[in-house]
């Protein structure tokens, strides 16, 4: 698992106006909505410098390369997910108690670190971090995979559909939420994942 430095996807209005004195949080958040507006391959160091309003040699002062950036972005995304596997929750008590912790703390990651992890699903592979990363996301869906095969196995889920179709839907669905969900709306983080939940476990039939 890769450390980083504690990294806030927030950037405040000064920093938006791309003035000069950038410290590397602001570079890299700032970077990381360039890269989802662009993509990555189409983002240059020259784009960045004009987004943030200062020089490529500014940039170099925080990151040694475009390389570097992405990296950074990629480890923020990554942790966040792989350190809900490491709770306590993640490993204890019954499958489906498991996945439901899984699933919304999942959720939650991907609201507080949406730019980031937004990055980390419109990656295509085409160099060595991102084929990395793409190990690690893999890693990540693997363990959720077998905790819905193990609730499906014990029979909190339904039977008479794969469990591997469940988890593929599953996945979609926490997915999906990259492209609509908005930071600071009226729908909460915590909300969001009892919806996910609820949908997810009891469908959307009315009781």
């Amino acid at each position: 698992m890769g450390t980083t430095d504690a990294l806030t996807p927030a950037v405040t209005s000064v920093q938006r106006a791309g003035r000069p004195g950038h410290d590397r949080q602001s570079v890299l958040t700032i970077a990381v909505e360039t890269f989802n507006e662009f993509g990555y391959e189409a983002t240059s160091m020259g784009t960045l410098a004009e987004r943030l309003g200062t020089s490529k040699s500014a940039i170099y002062h925080h990151f040694p390369s475009k390389e570097e950036v992405l990296n950074r972005a990629l480890d923020y995304a990554l942790d966040g997910l792989e350190a809900i596997l490491d709770e306590p929750r993640a490993s204890a008590g019954t499958a489906e108690a498991r996945l439901r912790f899984v699933v919304t703390e999942a959720v939650r990651v991907l609201c507080e670190r949406l730019p980031y992890v937004t990055l980390l699903l419109r990656l295509r592979g085409n160099t060595p971090i991102e084929r990395h990363a793409l190990d690690r996301r893999r890693a990540f869906n693997a363990a959720m995979a077998g905790l819905v095969e193990s609730a499906s196995s014990d029979g909190t889920l339904r039977t008479d559909v794969d469990a591997r179709t469940i988890t593929r839907l599953l996945f979609g669905m926490i997915n999906s939420i990259v492209d609509w969900y908005r930071p600071g709306g009226p729908m909460k983080p915590a909300q969001l994942a009892e919806d996910v939940l609820a949908v997810a476990f009891d469908g959307i039939r009315s009781h």
